[in-house]
């Protein structure tokens, strides 16, 4: 593994096309990994990385594609410094970030590979947000290779999780899926009838949300309503007290 991490790392720097400046904040990281000790290098390199996985806001193709190249590196470079100590969750992020990438540049086969990854560590730790995520993003991927049935058991299987663990916002993006996988069989109907039910399920969130906030709101008013009573109230002596003094 670390060694397929390494040669990957080398391919990826000696190869990289043409970059764009470096936002200010990629060059302090780079700085701070001088000074830094191995055991903190790991989330300096997923913040670079992070820097520039901005790359779908780059409008030219060859500057596009070498962002693309540098979050690849720099996430190789930090999957090299979890996996020295053995951070599941910093390896997990790692191969979502190089799953995304490697789809977007449809390398199917390495982004299909890491994705796997991530999958394998969410089961083993039971993670089940993280398991749907994957499994969303899988299933992505097998659309793109017109491996539908495979696609579509891995959103069933998400869509399970999200609704036996009542994660709504969840289940919304898995009828998202399910409209675009359709969408790909050229199966309207179905594809209409999952994006309304992922619209229902949006719409029943937002419903949700607004009376909370309104809730909370209106026990914050009668908070100050009545702090606001108890301060204004005019001052009355004990009638206990007038009496024995006199």
């Amino acid at each position: 593994m670390k060694i397929l991490i390494t040669i990957c790392a080398i391919f990826l720097l000696g190869t990289s096309k043409l970059l764009a400046a470096p936002v200010d904040n990629a060059d302090s990281l780079k700085k701070q990994l001088l000074v830094t000790s191995d055991s903190l290098k790991a989330p300096i390199y997923t913040r670079l990385a992070a820097v520039y996985l901005g790359y779908n806001t780059i409008t030219d193709s060859l500057t596009k594609v070498g962002w693309q190249d540098h979050a690849l590196y720099f996430t190789l470079q930090a999957l090299h410094y979890y996996s020295r100590y053995n951070d599941t969750i910093g390896l997990r992020i790692s191969f979502n970030t190089l799953a995304k990438v490697y789809h977007d540049q449809k390398k199917y086969s390495q982004a299909k590979w890491f994705i796997l990854q991530s999958n394998s560590l969410s089961r083993d730790k039971n993670d089940v947000p993280n398991i749907i995520s994957s499994l969303l993003e899988l299933a992505s991927i097998k659309t793109d290779i017109k491996d539908y049935d495979l696609a579509l058991g891995d959103l069933n299987e998400a869509l399970k999780l999200s609704t036996d663990n009542h994660f709504a916002r969840t289940e919304s993006r898995v009828e998202l899926g399910y409209a675009s996988l359709y969408t790909r069989l050229q199966d309207y109907p179905k594809a209409a009838l999952a994006l309304k039910r992922h619209n229902f399920i949006d719409d029943s969130i937002r419903r949700q949300d607004e009376a909370i906030m309104v809730a909370a709101i209106n026990s914050w008013d009668s908070i100050q309503s009545k702090k606001k009573l108890y301060t204004t109230r005019p001052y009355k002596p004990n009638a206990t007290k007038s009496i024995v003094s006199l």
